[in-house]
């Protein structure tokens, strides 16, 4: 499920025959049999509804995250004959839709097949490789995402905190099915690197604290709708208590135990994905599904170390704007120490990404023609999660769930936080980034619901990443620190196409990641130690940034040069957004067939120049 996060339901119609249960094997047998069998455009409708179906009522918390009825008091089954069944359903799905005849099909639809085609494609190629064995990283898994669920479902009503109660209940099934799945991961040699799980108990830990009223699981809880009788908010309160008690405690403490005392000492040691069984063709899968590109790590690895040759060049130009006596090493540590580039409470340096986050806002129309209607606001990260936890991330809001987007900020360890990065970093996760982006496809009303719930992350990132480069024309960067920030978050990405194919494919190491990362950025070495942990765990993922930032900007200089005089940075924004996240092969096609449109306007508008008579 790599490129399915979350989705967006809007249509009535779609939903009004759909279960509140799983789609068990009964059911989806019963619906693909429904398929039509003739009439493409027919057919690929059908596919595409069967898939959203399968995919919000196979995988709950993303039905969850979107208003999807119905599914709010279960979890994923995650046994190991449910994960079969989801296999073989997958791959049924890609069977009916390659005996599509596409050339039945409208160029709308064409697009339509295609993402649908490429995506089971992918995904059932993915089944060869494990990855389901490890589901617990110090990045992501159960101790993440459970509290992150119950905090996003609706609390309105008495019948919302039922729902509540009722996954609260089930979720001893869920910790032991991943337990379960972990120590097969074990036996099969399939586990995240040893180093990268060192707080993984800690985290999970951080779920059952002494006092039950501030762990995550019942945060919820606390503050209940005025709407609801006292006596009523008192006894869900107890009930949620009880189970946390008698069920929950003891399942958390166990995995807890068995992850202390089995699964980090019985961890795979090497660092590399290439290094397993099968590992390097593995790694050439994530490089591909991640980058929707067809370079190899070794061509990927050469880009890398061309944009950071590119990159550190300006910064060392910026460098000698501040005035700065010493050298490139002497100026990042003097970055990463000197007082004034850090705040001294947690409530100032969210203060300050609040601030940034509305002046960038007012200066949002110059660049597009299409803004998003869904809020967003900034948090910061919950402390359980804070410390091993990456500088920021966004969380995609819903119309329909009633939620806002969150850019949620690191206030942890507050020396880590400088202020030369904050404006980058807000272009990035909030706006124009990902909360433009994410709530834009949310809100296409033309796109089908599959559509708009896809986030391929070359597209997604690489537009982040993009975004950060809007900074200057949104009046950003005006001093020399926050110009050189900028670059730095730049050569962060470009870092990372070196060190991810060192560590992977080439045989780096950890340390000499850390080291090539450190000498070519002034990102402290916190920050440094979190992010090549990421890489280890999510190998190929964060080489997407930066591919996806170099096709889009080639991209624009191509209209540029194209259009010359005639080129609308609105429209250019506006129409590589207006459908949604694509890998980046469709959105190359799609582009060059916005170019030509735009051509062909200019052409006819200068023809019409030259042939209107003149006037007195």
């Amino acid at each position: 499920m790599s490129f399915f996060k979350k989705a967006l339901v809007t249509s009535i119609g779609l939903l009004a025959s759909f279960s509140a249960t799983a789609m068990d094997q009964k059911a989806f047998r019963k619906a693909f049999k429904a398929l039509p069998s003739e009439n493409a455009s027919e057919q690929l409708v059908a596919l595409q509804d069967l898939r959203y179906r399968w995919i919000m009522e196979s995988f709950p918390s993303m039905a969850t995250y979107e208003g999807y009825p119905g599914q709010n008091a279960r979890w994923v089954d995650n046994s190991k004959r449910r994960i079969e069944v989801r296999q073989e359903q997958t791959r049924r799905l890609l069977g009916a839709t390659r005996n599509l005849d596409i050339s039945e099909l409208s160029e709308k639809q064409q697009l339509d097949y295609q993402l649908l085609y490429q995506d089971l494609l992918g995904e059932v190629k993915g089944f060869q490789f494990p990855e389901h064995l490890q589901p617990v990283t110090h990045m992501s898994g159960i101790q993440r995402s459970v509290p992150a669920v119950l905090s996003s479902m609706p609390r309105r009503s008495v019948a919302d905190y039922e729902d509540i109660l009722a996954r609260l209940e089930k979720l001893p099934t869920l910790v032991e099915q991943t337990q379960e799945l972990m120590r097969e991961g074990l036996r099969r040699e399939i586990t995240p690197p040893q180093i990268t799980l060192r707080d993984l108990p800690r985290q999970i830990r951080a779920l059952i604290p002494a006092t039950p009223e501030q762990s995550p699981l019942l945060k919820v809880f606390a503050d209940m709708p005025k709407g609801i009788p006292v006596a009523r908010q008192q006894s869900l309160r107890q009930r949620a208590l009880d189970i946390y008690n008698k069920q929950l405690i003891p399942v958390w403490r166990q995995i807890a135990e068995f992850i202390e005392r089995e699964y980090i000492p019985g961890a795979q040691k090497n660092i590399a994905l290439s290094s397993r069984n099968d590992g390097l063709r593995w790694y050439a899968y994530e490089v591909e599904q991640n980058t929707t590109t067809e370079l190899s790590p070794e061509e990927i690895h050469r880009i890398g170390l061309a944009e950071v040759k590119r990159i550190r060049a300006e910064m060392q130009a910026v460098m000698q704007k501040t005035g700065f006596q010493g050298d490139f090493k002497a100026f990042t540590e003097f970055l990463r120490t000197d007082p004034r580039f850090y705040h001294t409470s947690r409530e100032a340096l969210l203060r300050d990404y609040r601030d940034i986050a509305k002046r960038i806002d007012g200066e949002l129309p110059a660049l597009f023609g299409t803004l998003p209607r869904l809020p967003y606001g900034v948090k910061p990260i919950p402390s359980y999660s804070e410390q091993s936890q990456t500088t920021a991330y966004y969380q995609p809001g819903s119309n329909e769930a009633g939620r806002a987007g969150i850019f949620f900020a690191n206030t942890y360890n507050l020396p880590s936080r400088p202020k030369w990065e904050m404006e980058a970093l807000t272009v990035h996760e909030a706006m124009p980034g990902h909360h433009l982006q994410i709530a834009l496809a949310q809100e296409q009303s033309d796109i089908h619901p599959l559509r708009r719930m896809a986030l391929y992350t070359a597209f997604v990132e690489g537009w982040g990443l993009y975004s950060e480069s809007l900074g200057y024309d949104l009046g950003l960067y005006k001093d020399p620190y926050s110009e050189f920030g900028a670059l730095t978050y730049d050569m962060w990405r470009a870092v990372r196409l070196v060190v991810d194919t060192g560590m992977h494919q080439l045989g780096w190491s950890r340390e000499q990641a850390i080291e090539y990362f450190m000498e070519n950025s002034a990102k402290p070495l916190h920050d440094v130690t979190v992010e090549i942990d990421r890489y280890l765990v999510w190998p190929g993922q964060a080489l997407a940034y930066k591919l996806g930032q170099l096709k889009i900007k080639e991209l624009r200089a191509k209209a540029e040069e194209s259009l010359n005089s005639n080129f609308d940075i609105r429209s250019f924004h506006d129409a590589l957004l207006g459908a949604g996240a694509l890998p980046l092969n469709i959105l190359e096609e799609r582009m060059d067939n916005w170019l030509e449109s735009q051509t062909s306007v200019s052409v006819r508008a200068a023809t019409q120049q030259v042939d209107r008579p003149a006037t007195s």
